[in-house]
């Protein structure tokens, strides 16, 4: 089923955007061009959500979200009605009270007819997140996008997330990223000037497989933060150019360059420029460094390309290929072209 091209205004009076319920299996959904708004009364009140049914291959693309309480609740709470098997890409989620995006940790999968069994990963890439002063703090606080654990045996135990091409901007409150479970996390670029980008922890499961590779993050406090592997996975940093007071804490890190959040405009264009101008393409001579090592990544969708969509030079850290002057995309709050 599509549904496409409305717009959904819930006027503020409590209930959720787009919702799958009655505990009945959703699959093969695509939510494409809605814009979704006046669903922000409470944290709890949500864009597009997937708690009352698991679902599986749901396409959600080139939706605005504005100023939910939480953009995308995709999962349930206890672990139940898993999310799986999802493409969510080109969307705009903006100013949200709590998660622009938090897909749920997974329980062991109930037996439902239908399900893909076999090894799947959730996409998430050229999205645009944003949060802004209606942030929740305190203990509410919320990422702008957080991603849960997949099972820990059984169906979907070796699944995972690809998150890629996605700009992130802002959350005055926590980090941008948070995350668990096998995440392949590349070509990003995040800007957060009141706290921390990346968090790599356990939340209500495990960190296994992580690679961290080709981002460009400037951050006011701390860039890249990996903590609670699992020994029995590789957690990887690799390639990126991090500017941040922090710039990495992981015990695996290779091939990457750092510096201090205020040194930024030293190797990047424009780090600290206003949306449309802002700009993290790299100076020329400041980002390059010996071949990095791509062992592995040509099994990660479109694992070659830069934030831009073009070719990798694997010479040059961060979320871009290439110097000087950016042939595409300067970042600002929009469908990203």
């Amino acid at each position: 089923m599509t549904v496409k091209n409305l717009t959904v205004d819930g006027r503020d009076l409590g209930g959720d955007g787009v919702a799958a319920q009655n505990g009945r299996p959703s699959h093969h959904i695509t939510l494409e061009n809605l814009t979704i708004r006046g669903v922000g009364s409470e944290q709890a009140i949500v864009g597009i959500a997937t708690n009352g049914a698991t679902a599986w291959n749901w396409t959600i693309r080139g939706n605005t979200i504005i100023g939910a309480g939480t953009g995308m609740y995709l999962g349930n709470s206890d672990g139940a009605n898993p999310f799986i098997a999802g493409v969510i890409e080109r969307n705009v989620i903006r100013d949200t009270i709590g998660y622009n995006i938090e897909i749920k940790h997974q329980a062991p999968w109930p037996s439902i007819a239908g399900v893909p069994t076999g090894k799947t990963n959730t996409i998430i890439r050229n999205n645009v997140f944003t949060k802004g002063s209606n942030s929740s703090t305190g203990g509410m606080a919320r990422p702008n996008l957080l991603l849960g654990d997949i099972p820990a045996s059984g169906p979907g135990s070796t699944n995972g997330y690809e998150v890629y091409g996605n700009f992130f901007f802002q959350n005055p409150t926590e980090a941008l990223f948070q995350a668990e479970g096998n995440v392949a996390f590349y070509a990003n670029v995040l800007v957060n000037d009141s706290g921390p980008a990346v968090n790599i922890m356990r939340h209500n499961g495990s960190v296994r497989s992580i690679r961290i590779f080709g981002n460009t993050l400037v951050a006011s406090s701390s860039g890249i933060s990996v903590s609670g592997g699992d020994t029995a996975y590789t957690q990887s940093v690799t390639s990126n150019a991090v500017f941040a007071a922090t710039p990495i804490n992981a015990a695996n890190q290779s091939a990457n360059i750092t510096g201090s959040y205020s040194s930024a405009s030293t190797y990047l264009n424009n780090p600290t420029g206003p949306l449309g101008q802002l700009d993290l393409y790299p100076k020329p001579d400041t980002l390059r460094g010996t071949a990095a090592t791509t062992t592995g990544l040509d099994a990660l969708t479109d694992w070659n390309l830069d934030f831009n969509g073009r070719p990798r030079d694997w010479t040059i850290r961060g979320a871009y290929s290439g110097e000087g002057t950016n042939p595409g995309w300067l970042p600002r709050i929009e469908i990203k072209p």
